[in-house]
């Protein structure tokens, strides 16, 4: 596993570049995008390693189908579940193609494989059925937390304070508990109503040409969030996208 940054085809490490260039072939999931077409992510893919392991072939594996409806993932628990029954249906599949193809195997991780990505899991999947036997070997990405920091300069919890790094489907939960800096990913919309006073550093496709910043009091930017998360996804056919956000009048770095 090959961490590949959030975007950017130069956010990846030395030590990355160098696994790329000594592995067989590369493994990716292709998913169908909403408006058809190509995967714009696999795109990207197959460019970064055109641009740092010349000749290595990617090859993809069609991702299946996941449950998103709103009846089946109302709950967190209801969520689990389908996404349980995805990392099967998925691990099925690059199981087969594992089985076909012999040798050292690259997996370009999005981001980093410590934070919300489930590659791990699914290779522990096909490792326990028994039918393969492999080692793996995770290489570290630069995260899209990193990025995000970077790029607003700042840091992303306040002096000899905490942060807590959620989903936007948990958000509301972690609020409710107490947390007054957060920070945010893999989000479907952007759950800010009611949190007018807080502040927000917002960054959209970080690393890509089309990166896109906001910062400033929620309830003054997040109708420009909207409108911008909206435009990356049509100009660019995805959109990643990563937030702090902090409570109160302090909004210090």
């Amino acid at each position: 596993m090959v961490g590949i940054g959030s975007g950017g085809l130069d956010q990846i490490t030395v030590e990355a570049v160098q696994a790329l260039r000594e592995s067989d072939f590369a493994l990716a999931a292709v998913k169908r995008p909403s408006a058809g077409g190509e995967d714009p992510l696999f795109t990207r893919r197959v460019e970064l390693l055109g641009r740092h392991a010349p000749g290595l072939e990617l090859v993809g594996v069609q991702d299946p189908e996941r449950d998103r409806s709103s009846s089946s993932t109302s709950t967190h628990g209801d969520y689990r579940g389908v996404v349980l029954d995805w990392h099967e249906a998925r691990a099925l599949a690059w199981e087969q193609v594992l089985a076909e193809r012999p040798g050292d195997v690259a997996i370009p991780v999005w981001g980093d494989p410590a934070f919300y990505d489930s590659t791990l899991r699914i290779l522990d999947r096909i490792t326990e059925r028994g039918r393969l036997t492999f080692e793996v070997q995770v290489l570290p990405g630069i995260s899209a937390l990193q990025v995000l920091a970077a790029r607003h300069r700042l840091v992303l919890h306040e002096i000899g304070g905490t942060v807590t790094v959620t989903t936007g489907r948990r958000l509301r939960e972690v609020v409710a508990a107490g947390a007054d800096n957060v920070v945010v990913m893999l989000n479907s919309d952007l759950p800010l109503d009611g949190l007018d006073e807080w502040h927000i550093w917002w960054g959209g496709n970080l690393g890509d040409a089309g990166e896109t910043l906001v910062a400033g009091r929620v309830g003054d930017v997040l109708a420009d969030l909207r409108q911008a998360r909206e435009r990356l996804r049509a100009e660019h056919g995805w959109v990643m996208d990563v937030y702090l956000l902090r409570r109160g009048e302090d909004v210090s770095g």
